[in-house]
């Protein structure tokens, strides 16, 4: 199976984990919107759903599912999106899309993180993939200086920037041996907004999508 069909075929299985007569959230990327794209086959049995970018949003509204502002929602049932690194213990590294600030905010309200992705994505060390960093424009060269003390190699990704109106960071050449630790560490950097490590609120569900079927790690 392709990548493609790996994303298709677990986003199918996730709608499995959709709670009735509730509000859901939404992640952003490309796993996240096939979610969507099968998620439209049953929008009649949701009250809404919350999305983590305005790119997400936009997906659900093209489909006809109702898109609530968070301010005005006092649960999630569940939270469904994708990861771009995952290790055995459910931390992730997201954010390759740019939306980690909004995602991290979906997920702490959610009761549920149910996580989405082919089996590449699961990794024993995280780190292969640059981790991404939100952060404050005026704070970009400061933080970067910090980062590069912590052993990364920070490459702004120039031309873009967030739905919150910063900029991201992507840092290179990180093994992450002990992600709960360094979410904290890296948050603690003034100017950062956020970073993509999802550690001290991981996963509480990954389904992995293989040539093999759907593999569930809890």
């Amino acid at each position: 199976m392709t990548p493609d069909e790996k994303k298709q075929q677990v986003a199918k299985a996730a709608l499995e984990y959709v709670v009735e007569d509730t509000i859901i959230g939404i992640g952003t990327g490309s796993t996240a919107n096939y979610f969507i794209d099968a998620l439209a086959s049953i929008k009649h049995k949701i009250e809404g759903t919350v999305a983590s970018s305005n790119a997400t949003a936009e997906r659900l509204k093209s489909h006809g599912i109702p898109v609530l502002d968070i301010n005005g929602v006092d649960e999630i049932s569940v939270y469904l999106d994708g990861a771009d690194e995952s290790n055995r213990y459910l931390h992730l590294i997201k954010g390759g899309g740019g939306a980690l600030t909004r995602e991290k905010i979906v997920a702490a309200v959610s009761k549920r993180f149910v996580c989405i992705a082919d089996d590449s994505k699961l990794v024993d060390v995280l780190g292969k993939f640059p981790l991404p960093i939100e952060v404050i424009p005026m704070a970009r060269s400061y933080v970067a200086r910090q980062l590069v003390k912590l052993g990364g190699k920070p490459v702004w990704r120039d031309g873009f920037t967030t739905d919150n109106g910063n900029v991201i960071l992507d840092v290179h050449n990180l093994q992450i041996t002990e992600p709960v630790k360094f979410e904290k560490e890296l948050n603690e950097i003034t100017g950062v907004v956020t970073n993509g490590l999802f550690a001290t609120r991981r996963a509480d569900v990954l389904l992995l999508g293989s040539d093999d079927g759907v593999k569930v790690l809890d």
